[in-house]
């Protein structure tokens, strides 16, 4: 156990088990005088003393001698006769870090198309390069022992983040990008983020080297619900409205469930179901309505929209004009003859003269039978109905 001891004393480096670490903190704050310090080709050693940077090994070997390494005489333990040296040690690494994946919620937007609010999340990767490890070690990592990436990597994904939600947000209200076509721009959304955020992590002593695989999505049920509308909108461009979709795809339940023997569909349903149908029909000669063209949605086609000017309602489609009835024939006279009195012409059928008030009709002299005023001979037997002229 001495002779570990007395070897770690002697040896101070990084070990293998630290190698995928950005930053290594020595465990032992007292450095024996001339222990020899390994830094390996990728990566620099930072020694502290009171939270501040007293000096920087490059790469190689080090004798830890205040005679070859002035700075160590600054924080030479005099409690050990000047044999050691109080200081902490940070190996940080300066090679390229690659593959550290992000993610997370990006924003709550309002679709300029839809009108409608939904999440955006994104996910990527990126890789990473210590520029400046005193910057990084005194602004970000300080002085505790870091045990892995992840003090560094989640301050990195926050700024990813922060500088992702700027550059989409603003061209999605700008109305430049769709929100169902975001993908068709990741290499503009990677650049964009890319620069910005280098230089927020300028001042950490961080350089974001590349920014890949980028990808904007919506959260699941916001993404249903805006491809459902998409769909309803041109589906209701072809049935030429959203009150004749409506329609439509009432009379198509009402058909299948007529198909399965009338189940859910009641008489009611049935008796509007047909009123829709007529109301569908057009008159015959009649031009189709076409509904205006739609503002768009996002990534896809026209939607369906009225473009009515502003305050004034959409314009009803054409309604198709009620033939108007011929007009109403006179009724015909009714047929008279002449008053055997006074000649005015009665109405056949009346009893009475309207003039005079002599009855229309007389009896026969013979058999009695009602026989016409006018009439020579009854009908029946023959009789004249007058007496022969003197």
């Amino acid at each position: 156990m001495g002779l570990l001891n007395e070897a770690r004393r002697e040896f101070i480096a990084a070990p293998d088990s630290a190698k995928g670490q950005i930053v290594f903190k020595w465990p032992d704050i007292n450095i024996r005088k001339f222990a020899r310090a390994i830094v390996e080709p990728d990566a620099v050693a930072v020694f502290m003393h009171q939270g501040q940077v007293m000096g920087i090994l490059l790469p190689g070997q080090h004798t830890l001698d205040a005679k070859e390494l002035p700075f160590l005489g600054m924080f030479v333990d005099w409690a050990s006769g000047g044999n050691a040296f109080r200081s902490e040690i940070f190996f940080v690494g300066t090679r390229e870090f690659p593959n550290f994946r992000f993610g997370g919620r990006l924003d709550e937007v309002q679709d300029p198309q839809s009108g409608l609010i939904v999440t955006l999340r994104t996910f990527g990767e990126y890789s990473l390069r210590i520029s400046d490890p005193q910057k990084l070690i005194l602004n970000l990592v300080g002085t505790v022992n870091v045990t892995d990436n992840n003090a560094i990597t989640a301050w990195v994904t926050q700024q990813l983040l922060k500088v992702a939600r700027t550059t989409v947000t603003t061209q999605l209200m700008s109305g430049a990008w769709p929100i169902l076509g975001l993908s068709m721009h990741s290499p503009e959304i990677e650049a964009q983020s890319l620069e910005a955020a280098n230089h927020e992590l300028e001042g950490y002593g961080i350089v974001l080297t590349r920014l890949g695989n980028v990808d904007i999505n919506l959260d699941d049920d916001d993404n249903a619900r805006l491809k459902k509308l998409a769909g309803d909108t041109a589906y209701s461009r072809l049935a030429g409205g959203f009150l004749q979709a409506a329609q439509a795809e009432a009379l198509q339940g009402a058909g299948q469930g007529m198909a399965k023997g009338g189940e859910g569909v009641g008489p009611m349903f049935m008796g509007v179901g047909m009123g829709m149908a007529g109301n569908m029909m057009q008159a015959p000669g009649q031009a189709p309505y076409a509904p205006p063209p739609g503002t768009g949605f996002a990534g896809g086609g026209q939607g369906y929209a009225a473009q009515a000017a502003a305050g004034a309602p959409p314009a009803a489609p054409p309604q198709a004009v009620p033939p108007q009835a011929p007009p109403a024939e006179a009724p015909a006279a009714a047929p008279t003859i002449p008053c055997s009195n006074c000649q005015s012409p009665v109405t056949v059928g009346a009893k009475f003269c309207a003039e005079c008030g002599t009855p229309t009709s007389k009896h026969c002299t013979n058999c009695n039978a009602s026989i016409s005023p006018a009439a020579k001979f009854c009908a029946e037997c023959g009789t004249p109905t007058a007496a022969p002229p003197a």
